[in-house]
């Protein structure tokens, strides 16, 4: 399964439940990255009843696909690879899939992006704050699930929320509210900001060496399910690798690059700089295409 994310801004979120709206995007599922260029070329574009919408022209992506990628310098973010709790076979089939695309002609060059993995912790912050706003709206009188067994307006309200929102759902805006609650404000949601910004100068400056960079997806593969029903935190470790690129509204891309000792799928994230959409595309569809992780694949997961 490969999955895009666009450079924000670039797809219109018109219908969208605003959740974080300064990080709400879509982005294609698609089984190959020909499909999800193909998607994104029909996604694309500016749209009037989005104020957050790019007025940008739309490529072709599927042109794009076929550049030569020879001579792309593709950047190994350090502090991914060394990330704690990293999976070895994470790692060993990422650093296989590097050497593939030295192979295709890029060269490979060693980056280092200091507040990656402090991404993770600003996006807790961040998008709680965010959802503890958008989500208020949803008190069972204009938008959303109504309870019927309330007795006054406040009571429907408070019951409406406990019902329609799931714990994790509770859980967010709960921790958003804090987050933004006087006296902590600053404290939190400020300095999260702040960091959101270092972490973008990082971004810019690896920019300034290579043209795509290079990371795990996960720093583990599939967990079972409900293995961490109980441990939100441990849920959320595993968006440590995605989140940067989220923080700073760049594109990026998963695609398929193994698969663990029980068939599990190893993934591939690539990252480029603001509307490199067709780089991105093109990086992913030649290594692809050169390595044919899919025509491998285990017939069934070893997973009881």
């Amino acid at each position: 399964m490969v999955g895009l994310k666009p450079t924000y801004g670039r797809v219109s979120r018109w219908g969208l439940v605003a959740f974080a709206s300064s990080l709400d995007q879509v982005g294609p599922f698609s089984t190959s990255v020909a499909d999800a260029a193909e998607l994104l070329q029909v996604i694309a574009g500016e749209d009037r009843r989005d104020g957050t919408c790019l007025k940008a022209d739309v490529p072709d992506y599927s042109a794009a696909l076929q550049a030569p990628v020879k001579g792309l310098r593709v950047g190994l973010v350090k502090e991914c690879f060394e990330a704690e709790g990293l999976d070895p076979q994470v790692k060993a089939s990422v650093l296989a899939a590097a050497a593939q695309l030295e192979a295709l002609g890029c060269e490979l060059v060693d980056v280092s992006c200091p507040r990656f993995n402090d991404g993770i912790a600003t996006y807790y912050v961040i998008a709680p704050s965010e959802a503890s706003a958008n989500l208020a709206r949803y008190d069972g009188v204009k938008y959303g699930y109504r309870s019927e067994q309330a007795g006054s307006l406040a009571e429907m309200t408070a019951r409406s929320r406990a019902e329609g929102f799931g714990d994790e759902v509770q859980r967010r805006i709960l921790i958003g509210t804090y987050a933004l609650s006087a006296g902590y404000v600053d404290a939190y949601y400020k300095k999260a900001q702040q960091v959101r910004t270092l972490i973008r100068r990082d971004f810019d400056a690896a920019f300034g060496a290579v043209d795509v960079l290079l990371t795990p997806t996960s720093p583990t593969t599939a967990f079972r399910f409900g293995a961490h029903a109980e441990d939100p935190l441990a849920m959320y470790l595993a968006d440590l690798l995605t989140i940067p690129a989220n923080m700073a509204g760049l594109p990026a891309i998963s695609v398929p690059c193994g698969f663990d000792d029980g068939g599990l799928p190893i993934g591939l994230q690539l990252i480029t700089g603001v509307l490199e959409e067709p780089r991105l595309l093109q990086v992913a569809h030649h290594y692809e295409q050169a390595a044919r992780v899919m025509d491998t694949r285990p017939t069934a997961a070893l997973v009881p």
